[in-house]
């Protein structure tokens, strides 16, 4: 830990509010790509070109953001803003971020409400889906790579899998698996101190923690901001682990959503800038209209400010802990496993045929190998999938 003495001092010097919100609007309009390249572009204006803070500090809001639930960039831009111009700075920081992205989601999922069912618009999604599951794919195999350290975690992982096939509710194998990562890597403290017997009683409460698939029921405006609110609020590893929370919530639990519907806004969030979690958005006015995408919105960003403006002081303490330390690594590898079913399921829905496989294979490997910027990717989907209705 640092002492008062040592800590970053470039930005001392607060600014204007102003500043906070030019620069959130330009990110917010620009920023494509997926949370690591916003993070990689919120770096280059603060740390190299506005010179706010030092790299160093920039790291210690990075490494504390990864502890908390929530998307990764968009609580990046509130952290700066909260360095820079305060509490007020963090406000609009976050907001000015996120505004952009949701409301040209919205337009496109009016749009969609009103001529998705057109056979044009069916064959551009055709095109588009197969390259969002190779994007999810690649974002996959990024995460894998970094959370899945050691044959114990490895394991870890495929049993939460396992869980999750058989129905496990996946909000408490999320927070579970943290626990359960926790108490493994700190046994010999616990076993000393006696916590592990009284624990004991919970190995039987196995059988309350199934899902199970419920009939559709009629949407509940106060229902929907609860479900994004819950999300929101748990969100570990990865915009796309929003993909697991959906499809529990709203395509098994509620059946308010299809899973072409889910496959639809997850590519309409990557094709925007912002945060990929502005699929809510898009999700929120298929359920509910105007008032359900606004609720869904604010859902699931409201836990972010939160967690930012409580967390910003601790940045230092939080990072030392072993104790968060081993429960973010057991949280990342079960968001992990989380994508990794849903994967599965929504990749039989999108990839239909040969020329649907072809698609997913080389978006894949434009990822992967050429590192393509994503959005550019799926509208190369698009065009394809309007090219073969022309076609045929």
């Amino acid at each position: 830990m640092k002492d008062a003495e040592t800590m970053p001092t470039v930005a001392a010097a607060r600014g204007a509010v102003g500043e906070v919100a030019r620069l959130s609007l330009k990110l917010g309009f620009t920023a494509f790509g997926g949370p690591a390249a916003h993070i990689a572009m919120l770096r280059d204006e603060v740390v190299n070109r506005r010179k706010w803070v030092t790299d160093e500090h920039f790291l210690d809001m990075l490494g504390a953001t990864n502890l908390i639930p929530g998307p990764n960039s968009t609580e990046m831009v509130m952290h700066v803003g909260h360095v820079r111009a305060g509490w007020r700075g963090l406000v609009v920081g976050g907001l000015c971020f996120i505004l952009p992205a949701a409301l040209i989601v919205l337009a496109l999922a009016w749009a969609y409400v009103q001529y998705g069912t057109t056979p044009t618009a069916e064959w551009l999604l055709y095109g588009i889906k197969p390259v969002i599951i190779a994007v999810v794919v690649q974002a996959l195999w990024g995460l894998t790579k970094t959370a899945v350290k050691g044959v114990f975690l490895a394991a870890f992982g495929i049993a939460v899998l396992a869980l999750y096939v058989a129905g496990f509710n996946e909000v408490l194998l999320l927070i579970g698996g943290g626990l359960f990562v926790m108490l493994v890597r700190n046994f010999r403290r616990l076993r000393a101190s006696g916590v592990i017997v009284a624990l004991l009683p919970l190995t039987n409460l196995a059988p309350l923690l199934t899902t199970p698939v419920q009939a559709a029921t009629p949407v509940n405006l106060g229902q929907l901001f609860l479900i994004f609110l819950k999300i929101g609020a748990v969100l570990y590893g990865s915009g796309y682990v929003l993909l697991a929370f959906l499809q529990e919530d709203l395509v098994n639990r509620t059946g308010w959503l299809t899973n072409q519907q889910l496959l639809d806004a997850v590519a309409v969030g990557q094709f925007t800038p912002g945060p990929v979690l502005t699929t809510a958005t898009f999700v929120g006015y298929v359920v509910g209209s105007w008032p359900g995408a606004v609720l869904a919105t604010v859902g699931i960003f409201l836990p972010s400010f939160l967690f930012v403006a409580a967390l910003n002081p601790l940045i230092p303490r939080l990072r030392a802990s072993l104790w968060m330390g081993a429960f973010l690594a057991g949280v990342n590898v079960a968001a992990v496993s989380l994508m990794t079913g849903v994967t599965w399921t929504l990749g039989r829905a999108a990839i239909v045929d040969w020329p649907t496989a072809v698609l997913a294979i080389t978006a894949a490997v434009l990822l992967i190998r050429f590192k393509v910027n994503s959005a550019w990717l799926v509208l190369g989907g698009g065009i394809t999938g309007l090219l073969i209705y022309l076609v045929r």
